[in-house]
């Protein structure tokens, strides 16, 4: 039998001070492009494939699926089927990194079905896989003959005291004070996400420029691969305006689009501009029906000129603000009486219906994945409805974008949320977008602060994000603050920011153009800290402290520290001692391997006769202390003495009385109540007790019956 054979081809780098390396020809050698991306024994195979353009498509059909399966970590899946389904929110949330800094990339022109599949391997619990399925994403394509010809090189920068990191393991990023994950080619970024605990700005600069300078090394490295593999690119077919149309069309209703564009109602400006548009299409279409498409075209890209003219050229914004104008601002809180904490935030036309909801330990929610399993206390969930648009859209469940928006709003508030000793609670939060034109998830970090605040959370410091925008023709830039959809969509970066008045606490761009250099985001970071401040001081005017007690609608709360031997005196044997005081008392009761008991009431009376029970239980006797205790039972070298509930002490028949005692039933019997002290304590726990300490050296025997 023949032998099969294979000639892979490898290239390597030291980053981090591990090497990384790229691997091609070896696995799905039928995809376009594939290859291995390895760190240590982390390992990402990343395939792509591509078909032809549809007919008559007019947007590039990109799809990034990035999976965790467990065997790469050596685990079985949980659940009743063993094996995986759909994205988790994690891989969901990678696909959208690995999505976001390719899709500006791709030539222009190319509207071929394009597929990015990216598959964790190897996982060894210490280096990242997802900077890798970036890294991987980028290689297949370069080595491919789909037209994208500027690699990606993607980058996790940690800070541990004071020291910055290229891609940091998992234990050292439980350290750093700065999750950042940076994207971009060799002369500038394209992506950036980040989780901070409240960074200064010039800091966060410093962290960039660290990121960029580890991605030049990854595009080196993508390069010389594809110069020893790469396939001839596919050459994309560029659609021309037809400038003639062009001409006619902007001589004859640039100024009247102008005007549509400049309404400030954001649904009478769409209406406008849309009756425009039906307009110019029956005026320059009336001899000819098959410009209909190529009328469309022009009119949309005339839409766009007027919008960057009006900002570079003319200096002003489509709605008359200012560059670093924040839209006008309503806040209230309490808006719902039945919630724990909610807030409607309003800013210009984008509106969020914010609630906090306190829970307890058993509302914790469970992470299950290739890494060490793990509970969240905190999470936030962000809901788009379609009527927050106008549309008849129905809901099938949060999409990518929702669940990247609820990621982004859930760091930003985490950096400031108190420990467990000072919130006993689960929290949810969530953000229902009611009105929707621009910066949604930056009015949920608001909204989200507020309610957590209505809600009794005493946050380290109450969190705003603002959205910042950018229109650059190559030459000169301005940087816009708290950017509309308008802005969003034509803008050439969407750039947020979120923090407290110390410094930021999460950081998410996406650049549309080529990259972002340190000039633009030094300017964007500081105009962003501008209105910041603004939105955090018109917050406080609102509400400016954690409200005194968490609400009284929300369970009531203890916790209790356990004595590591008193643990399962609480629990019971079979559980039956815990179950008791669930009963009786109506709370629920969870104790960790810790000792740490959360009790959990519908209200302070009912939690007061569980943490009384508990208390009770988890009482040592103490030496010197008397007691009224209760004769449990009698033996013939003394007595059993219930102390305490669940705690018995010997009083030893020498101990009866300051008198010769013959038998310990002549003194006590079975369910007498007699008053005690404690004499000791031994090592094993055992309790001595004495009587004869409490009489008098002379008394004398009772008389005999």
């Amino acid at each position: 039998m023949n032998t099969l054979k294979f000639t892979p081809t490898t290239v390597s780098i030291d980053l981090g001070g591990t090497p990384i390396s790229i691997e091609t020809g070896r696995i799905a050698k039928q995809a376009a492009g594939s290859v291995v991306v390895r760190q240590g024994d982390t390992m990402v195979l990343v395939a792509v494939c591509c078909a032809e353009p549809r007919e008559g498509i007019d947007f590039f059909p990109l799809t990034v699926d990035y999976r965790e399966p467990g065997f790469a970590a050596g685990k079985i899946p949980g659940g009743f089927f063993k094996r995986e389904g759909k994205q988790t929110t994690k891989e969901t949330l990678v696909s959208r990194l690995i999505d976001r800094p390719l899709r500006p990339l791709f030539e222009e022109g190319y509207n071929g079905d394009t597929m990015i599949t990216c598959q964790v391997i190897s996982f060894d619990g210490e280096h990242q896989p997802d900077t890798l399925a970036m890294v991987g994403a980028s290689a297949a394509l370069i080595i491919s003959e789909i037209p994208f010809t500027n690699p990606v090189g993607g980058v996790r920068v940690g800070r541990v005291n004071g020291q910055l990191l290229a891609n940091p393991t998992v234990s050292q990023r439980h350290e750093s004070d700065l999750d950042l994950l940076v994207a971009g080619t060799d002369e500038a970024l394209v992506m950036v996400e980040c989780g901070a605990q409240e960074v200064l700005e010039a800091d966060m600069v410093k962290a960039l420029e660290f990121g960029q300078a580890q991605i030049k090394t990854l595009v080196k490295l993508q390069k010389e691969l594809q110069a020893q593999v790469g396939k001839p690119k596919m050459v994309p077919v560029k659609t021309e305006r037809n400038t003639e149309i062009y001409g006619q069309l902007a001589a004859k209703y640039a100024e009247k689009l102008l005007a549509a564009l400049t309404i400030k109602v954001k649904i009478e400006s769409y209406k406008a501009i849309d009756a425009l548009k039906k307009e110019v299409v029956a005026d320059l279409c009336a001899e000819d029906a098959s410009l209909k498409g190529e009328v469309k075209a022009c009119f949309d890209l005339l839409k766009e000129t007027l919008f960057r003219n009006a900002i570079l050229k003319q200096g002003m914004r489509l709605d008359g603000r200012k560059f670093d104008e924040i839209r006008p601002l309503n806040i209230e809180v309490d808006v719902l009486p039945a919630t724990h904490g909610s807030c409607l935030f309003t800013r210009g036309e984008t509106q969020a219906m914010v609630t906090a909801t306190l829970g307890t330990a058993d509302d914790v929610q469970t992470i299950d994945g290739i890494e060490e399993e793990y509970e969240k206390r905190f999470y936030l969930h962000y809901n788009f409805p379609g009527y927050s648009v106008g549309e008849c859209k129905p809901n099938r469940g949060p999409g990518r974008r929702e669940i990247g928006h609820g990621a982004l709003a859930e760091r930003s508030i985490m950096a400031v949320l108190p420990d467990a000793k000072v919130n006993p609670y689960t929290l949810r939060v969530v953000s229902e977008i009611t009105e929707s034109n621009g910066s949604s998830s930056m009015a949920t970090i608001c909204g989200g602060t507020l309610a957590l605040l209505a809600a009794g959370i005493k946050l380290k410091a109450p969190v705003a994000g603002v959205a910042m925008g950018l229109v650059s023709d190559g030459e000169k830039f301005v940087v816009l603050t708290d950017i509309a959809g308008q802005e969003d969509h034509y803008g050439d970066m969407d750039f947020k920011v979120a923090g407290t008045t110390a410094g930021i606490t999460a950081l998410q761009m996406d650049i549309k153009i080529g990259g972002i250099t340190t000039e633009i985001l030094t300017k964007a970071l500081d105009q962003a800290k501008k209105g910041r401040l603004e939105l955090l001081e018109a917050m406080g005017s609102v509400l400016a402290a954690p409200r005194d007690e968490f609400a009284q609608n929300a369970p009531q709360m203890a916790t209790i520290t356990l004595p590591k031997e008193k643990i399962r005196d609480v629990i019971g044997k079979g559980g039956v001692t815990i179950r008791n005081i669930i009963e009786v008392s109506g709370c629920d009761v969870n104790i960790d391997d810790n000792g740490i008991c959360q009790v959990a009431g519908p209200n302070q009376e009912k939690l007061a006769v569980a943490v009384k029970m508990i208390g009770d239980l988890i009482q040592s006797a103490e030496v010197g202390q008397t007691y009224l205790g209760k004769v449990a039972k009698v033996v013939e070298f003394g007595a059993f003495v219930t102390i305490l509930p669940g705690l018995d002490g010997l009083l030893h028949v020498s101990e009866m009385a300051p008198y010769r005692v013959k038998s310990p039933a002549d003194e006590v019997s079975e369910g007498q109540e007699i008053m005690v002290k404690c004499i000791a304590v031994e090592a094993n726990g055992k309790i001595r007790l004495s009587r004869k300490a409490l009489m008098a050296a002379d008394a004398e025997p009772p008389a005999e019956k």
